[in-house]
């Protein structure tokens, strides 16, 4: 059933290429041009947040203007949530899924190409505004009044509004592919609860985007009637909500941060399993767990609107649902540790990262959990607290297991290693830096420091954890840097990876590195769960 298939190769033009990787509908090329696209979009935003930390560096510095540093944060936000944490995990799936579950491309290929390519205008209509002196500048919560036709009457919304609309279709078109691909396209005798946890992962969240993302769009939509056509949906003076928005938005929002967290929490099961020599312990549990997360963060929207005048019974109905949400995750939690106890770690690159990502979403955990409590949340809902709470979920936990997946299956998609004294520098640098900016903002919110002001006066004791973050930002800019090097550093040496470097026991690592046009000369049967470590029991302990 492994048995290892290898590409045929033909010499092409460069024309050639480029045409073929334009027009292409192949799977694992559209999945590469999801990473490439996702990943230069990070380094965009990461720009934006040293530009940010720079001007908050110390009291009274005015190296930004007010308007300037309203358009770095709404970019930064917009663009790493919309263009880079949610959609890099379609990139991923995009390659390692259908090799995954012995599929040979996608249900819907065009589709598939299709949803790349509105990706890539979506983020080129908002940062088009550059070029017109419209950059969106309403924060990435859009809030009105502060984005209706009153406070905000040039075309700036307008732009975020387009883009928007265009990165939520690709997202709905992407998950009704991996939905379709998964419940369809699986290798025969492979069952739905026997996937490989990053494609359950992936799957529960395109379930989730299938359901969030239209409010969203009905939010955006509405937004973009009150500007241009006459309606008040969100203006108290002529009749209209504000609140409307919050629950509009934060019904979508607070369930992307599971869209954006679940698919590294499959990325790095896949990766502790595989180096700590040992099958997933609890791996139904773990599966279920994130049905229940997927479920539960949809109920918890409204502990970003405590401060709204809701009655007790609902502040607390939502407090109480963000208390639960933390069962599922914490079963996921204990069934990593108890993956790894025992295990014969190997503390590889992909490793640290996966690790790093478990302890850092613990510290993110916590931090909500408190936030969770209404009297906690009304003391600092509006401070620094909240950013760094928000940062530790989805920089500590997303970025970290996004880094893991890359030192995971870099080898598989390119055929050859990366660099590991070069991929370890890269994780310590990032852990140190990343702790160094952030956990100050703790106790700089506790202080009392307003999120979302561009300066801030003296004599208020908060200049020296603002120093101290700003030097960790750099720091993890940097660790980013090696990340860059190592890639084309690895790329030049080309260590030749083989089929299997890892000894992995799912099925993508059964095909040659990198896998063939066609995935698999002949679709395998499959009977187990980890079928490599299965033909080879000693593999797996």
């Amino acid at each position: 059933m492994a048995t290892v298939t290898r590409p045929i190769t033909t010499e092409k033009s460069t024309l050639a290429v480029i045409v073929d990787w334009l027009t292409t509908v192949d799977h694992k090329k559209i999945g590469q041009m999801y990473l490439v696209l996702n990943m230069l979009f990070f380094v965009l935003a990461g720009v934006m947040a040293l530009l940010i930390r720079t001007q908050l560096a110390w009291s009274n510095l005015k190296l930004i203007d007010p308007n300037r540093y309203n358009e770095l944060f709404t970019m930064h936000g917009t663009s790493m949530i919309f263009l880079v944490i949610v959609p890099i995990w379609a990139g991923f799936a995009n390659y390692i899924l259908p090799l995954q579950i012995g599929a040979r491309d996608m249900a819907f290929p065009r589709l598939n190409a299709f949803s790349f390519w509105l990706l890539l205008f979506s983020g080129l209509t908002m940062f088009t505004s550059y070029l017109f002196g419209a950059v969106p500048n309403g924060g990435w919560t859009a809030y009105p009044p502060l984005t209706g036709p009153q406070y905000t009457p040039g075309p700036n919304i307008d732009f975020w509004i387009l883009g928007l609309h265009l990165g939520g279709l690709s997202s709905l078109f992407g998950a009704i592919n991996f939905i379709v691909t998964t419940l369809n396209l699986r290798a025969p005798g492979l069952k739905l609860l026997d996937v490989p946890m990053f494609t359950w992962s992936m799957f529960i969240t395109s379930t989730m985007v299938l359901f969030s993302t239209p409010m969203l769009t009905v939010a955006i939509t509405l937004l973009l009637a009150d500007r241009h056509f006459g309606t008040h949906f969100f203006q108290a003076s002529q009749g209209g909500d504000p609140l409307l928005w919050q629950n509009l938005f934060w019904f979508y929002s607070h369930p992307a941060v599971y869209i954006m967290i679940l698919p590294a929490m499959g990325a790095i099961s896949e990766v502790l399993q595989t180096f700590s020599r040992k099958p997933l312990f609890g791996f139904r549990f773990i599966a279920f767990s994130s049905v229940f997360i997927a479920v539960l963060g949809f109920l918890v929207w409204a502990h970003h609107m405590f401060q709204v005048g809701s009655s007790l019974a609902v502040n607390a109905f939502f407090s109480g649902m963000t208390m639960i949400i933390a069962v599922p995750t914490g079963v996921k939690i204990f069934n990593w540790i108890a993956t790894m106890y025992g295990g014969a770690l190997r503390l590889t690159s992909a490793m640290l990262f996966a690790i790093g990502f478990v302890t850092m979403f613990i510290i993110g955990g916590l931090s909500g959990v408190m936030l969770g409590s209404v009297p906690v949340n009304w003391q600092v809902h509006q401070t620094y607290f909240v950013v760094a709470h928000i940062h530790y979920v989805l920089y500590g936990g997303s970025v970290f297991g996004i880094f893991s997946a890359f030192y995971y299956w870099i080898p598989k998609m390119t055929g050859w290693m990366m660099d590991e004294r070069l991929g370890k520098l890269h994780f310590w640098l990032m852990l140190f830096g990343f702790n160094l900016t952030f956990f100050p903002q703790h106790i700089v919110g506790l202080l009392g420091m307003p999120r979302r002001y561009y300066t801030y006066a003296a004599g208020q004791g908060w200049e020296i954890y603002n120093l101290m973050s700003t030097i960790g930002a750099f720091l993890i800019a940097l660790s980013v840097l090696v990340f860059i090097i190592n890639f084309f550093v690895s790329a030049r040496a080309a260590k030749k990876a083989g089929p299997n470097p890892w000894e992995a026991p799912t099925l993508e690592w059964a095909t040659s590195s990198p896998p063939p046009d066609y995935n698999f000369a002949k679709i395998p049967t499959l009977t187990r769960m980890n079928p490599l470590w299965d033909e080879h029991p000693d593999a797996g302990h």
